[in-house]
Order: structure tokens, then sequence, then C-alpha cells
């Protein structure tokens, strides 16, 4: 939700987070407190003075109780500028949904497809439909899928759902490394029309997926367009909360409990949240961070920890988009399209995410006595604003932030 009072002049401490959101709900504006904001802009990743990504590389950031692969390929010179674990293997959420497309385009022509299907790929590459990737799992072979692109691409790593989760195609094992691989095969091998296809719907990713949940983290956030990407998230208890209307329930596939290893001992019980796509002109560098967070991590903690690691990537082509990296606090925490209260939701942040700040100014005043703020941070990313007392630091206004300009 949005933001009200920061600190006054004259209290330099928060109400704790029952009391505001208390006041909160006199105002209409209720909110559910996750935790008490800490103090400090979060660090915005390593960047030369331009914004764009150092040429040294340099061992990537895990943040503590993450598991990560990585592998980053630079296309212009055909060589790895990041591997870390790159040969691991992780439940695929929705990444699989590559395959499923591939699969289907295999002998078609794009241009052919019925408009159901183009709806439904359309549907599923964007906006990570689960719905769709039901449809191509069960009408074309479940499992046999990716027996077939396991042989069609030369996938190392990759392997169909354990037995007894052969309904489950998010449960389809896959490594860093086959990522970077089933990406090249749609850059360099695929038929034209179906590299079209496919990279033009993941260039248009929505930032909600069609389950309300956030989905421009890693790859999206971390570096100005051109872009392209597809992730994937699974086991987070959370509701989405992306967009202004309603949030949806947490994803489940088939509605059963995971067992808590599956073929080749793939953990498929742990929060995942996966980033996946190509950055940079001509799709210069291929990006693959597969992750997983210790159980009871939140969406906006694991999509806060994915940022940093990808920030911290050696990514050619890549540029860092300008702005200050700051911790949230709070849930249901509204984005509005202008600095105040009223009938202008965008969107709610994941809660406790760290967001990125490009400017500030002042707005409508709002208040939770004894708090008081005007200062509104706006979110390039986002297009809109928040109230600063929903951004971690103890000042009103943010010292190291400049004032917007009248475009914004």
């Amino acid at each position: 939700m949005l933001r009200i009072s920061r600190h006054s002049p004259t209290h330099s401490r928060r109400t704790p987070p029952r009391t505001l959101a208390a006041a909160a709900a006199l105002l209409s504006l209720a909110f559910t407190c996750a935790a008490l904001p800490h103090s400090g802009a979060a660090a915005a990743g390593p960047r030369t003075a331009d914004g764009t990504q150092p040429t040294a590389p340099r061992t990537p950031q895990v943040p503590a109780g993450v598991t990560a692969g990585v592998a980053v390929f630079d296309r212009q010179t055909g060589t790895f500028t990041e591997q870390l674990n790159a040969s691991a293997t992780f439940r695929s959420a929705s990444v699989v949904k590559l395959l499923l497309a591939l699969d289907f385009l295999w002998n078609r022509n794009p241009a052919d497809i019925p408009d159901a299907d183009r709806a439904r790929l359309d549907a599923m590459l964007r906006s990570s439909q689960d719905s769709a990737a039901n449809h191509y799992w069960s009408t074309y072979g479940g499992p046999a899928i990716a027996d077939r692109m396991i042989t069609r691409l030369g996938l190392v790593d990759t392997a169909p759902p354990p037995a007894g989760y052969e309904g489950y195609w998010g449960y389809t094992a896959i490594s860093a490394r086959d990522t970077v691989k089933i990406y090249r095969h749609i850059l360099e091998s695929a038929p034209a029309d179906v590299r079209d296809f496919i990279m033009q719907r993941l260039r248009q990713s929505t930032r909600c997926a069609s389950d309300s949940f956030d989905q421009h983290f890693g790859v999206a956030a971390a570096f100005n367009r051109p872009w392209a990407v597809k992730q994937g998230w699974s086991a987070f208890s959370a509701k989405g909360t992306c967009g202004p209307g309603s949030s949806s329930s947490a994803r489940t596939q088939a509605g059963s409990v995971a067992p808590a290893t599956g073929a080749a001992g793939v953990d498929l019980s742990r929060p995942a949240l996966h980033t996946t796509g190509t950055v940079g002109t001509g799709d210069r560098s291929i990006v693959a961070v597969l992750t997983l967070h210790p159980d009871g991590t939140s969406y906006g903690r694991a999509y806060t920890d994915l940022g940093r690691l990808t920030r911290s990537l050696h990514v050619p082509g890549g540029t860092a988009p300008t702005g200050t990296w700051y911790g949230t606090w709070g849930s249901d925490v509204a984005v509005r399209n202008n600095p105040a209260l009223g009938d202008n939701l965008l969107t709610r942040l994941p809660a406790g995410v760290e967001v990125l700040v490009g400017c500030q100014k002042k707005g409508q005043s709002v208040s939770v006595p004894p708090y008081t703020n005007d200062w509104w941070a706006y979110l390039p990313q986002y297009g809109g604003y928040v109230t600063n007392i929903y951004i971690s630091h103890p000042d009103n206004q943010l010292p190291d932030v400049p004032l917007c300009t009248e475009q914004h």
C-alpha cells in the first residue's frame, strides 16, 4: 500500500507497526506491517561512472542462505563471463515454458498456428500463464516433451519430473548451463520465424504475471532495456499483489504437496526464484540465475536477494539503471501514479522488497499522529510514487536522492 507519515521533525523513531496499522485503517489505507524498517540505502551493485557494468569478471555475490546456479554467456565473444554451480540442477518452475513453446513450434510455422494457440503462447511467454502450460503439457505428452527437447537441444542436466509427479511441469530439472543452451538454440539455430515469435514475447514480458506476482525481478530490474526475460517462481506462501486489482492466491501446481527431492536430488520444496533471458543490443548476453531460498522466505526477500545477486554479475552489453536501491517495509505498499492518495493506484509492492528510487518530491502530506511526511519517492521502474515512510531510511527526505523534475 502506500506509505503514511514518516517522522515528524520532533520525533526520531517510528510508531510500532501495530500502531501504524491501526491508524492507517482509520484512514482507509489498510496495510499489514511485516517488519520494522531498517535505515540506510541498499547497495546499488557495481557499475562504472557511465552506468555500464565493469569489464573485469568478479565472483557473483550470493546472499547468505541462498543456493544459486549462475551462467552468463557473451554471444559476441563466444565465452562465459560468469559460471557458478552452472551444472547444478534446480526445479525449473516456469522456465520450462521455453521448452513447451519450442516443442509445440518445432515443426510449425508461427504464422500458421491456430488463433487459440497464438493466444495461449502469448500469455504463457509474456505473463507466465499456468493454464496455458497445463494445456501443452497435458496435450503433447507431459514428460515426453522434456525427453524430446533434451535430445533435440543436447541438454545434459535437464530431466523430466520425478516418478509420481509426471503432471508437474514445474518439477522438470534444469541447470544454468542448459538454460544458456536453450536460449542459444532459440537465437542461433531455430528458424527465424520461431526465434522472432518467442523473443518478441519475452521482450514484452508484463510486470504482473497472470497469477498477480510481480515478475520484473532479476534481469528485468538490474538492467536497462533491451532485455528479454522468462522468469520462474515456486513455493511462496504469500499472495500476488501486482496490479491495481485484488491479489491472487499463491501459485501451486495440481494442488499436491511436493516431495522433498526429485530425480538426482533436485530440491522440490524450498522456495525457488529464477531469472533468465538476454541483455543488451542484439541479445548480446544470455543470463541464467537459478536460486533456492530458505524455507519460509518471503517473496519480497527472495526478490531482493536475487536482484542483488544479478546486479553483481559481469554482463557484457548490460547497463545499470540510474537511481539508488532502498529497502522497503510493510506489506501491500501502494505505488501511485502521482504523489497523493486517491483513486490512482498502479500496483502494490511485494512485502519488504528493495526498489530503485530515481528522485523524490513533495506531495500530499499524510499523517498518522504524531508522524507526518509529505515526501514521496519516484520509482522509475514502476512509473509511480510511494510515500517515503515506507522507504527504509530514518529521514523524511532521502539525503542522496535528487529532486524530481516536472516530467515526473
